[in-house]
């Protein structure tokens, strides 16, 4: 069975440099993770981010909002990857607040 991740952080960047920090940080980690990846898209459209990632025969969608004063980062993982929501959801939660910082992000 799938499952879906919601995590909202808050940012005091304003939108257009949350937005900016968000989207660099989403291009490193597709070049990172480029070896372990069958495929990955990225689209988006105004302020929010449209995420797909085929790996390993799965396949996990995400989409992403960057408002004012908040990140919305909601994940639906497939099954396989749904018995580590927690961890993921945690490790995911710890890149955004780094990302979001008001110093330069950690990359």
């Amino acid at each position: 069975m799938s499952k879906t991740i919601t995590i909202t952080m808050p940012h005091s960047l304003g939108p257009d440099l949350a937005q900016q920090r968000v989207a660099e940080k989403v291009e490193l980690l597709r070049r990172e993770y480029v070896d372990k990846i069958a495929q990955s898209e990225v689209v988006w459209v105004a302020n929010k981010a449209n995420i797909r990632v085929t790996a390993f025969g799965q396949v996990t969608t995400a989409q992403l909002e960057v408002g004012p004063e908040s990140l919305r980062i909601d994940v639906q993982l497939p099954w396989l990857l749904a018995t580590l929501a927690s961890r993921i959801q945690t490790s995911l939660a710890s890149s955004a607040q780094d990302t979001l910082k008001i110093d330069k992000p950690k990359f």
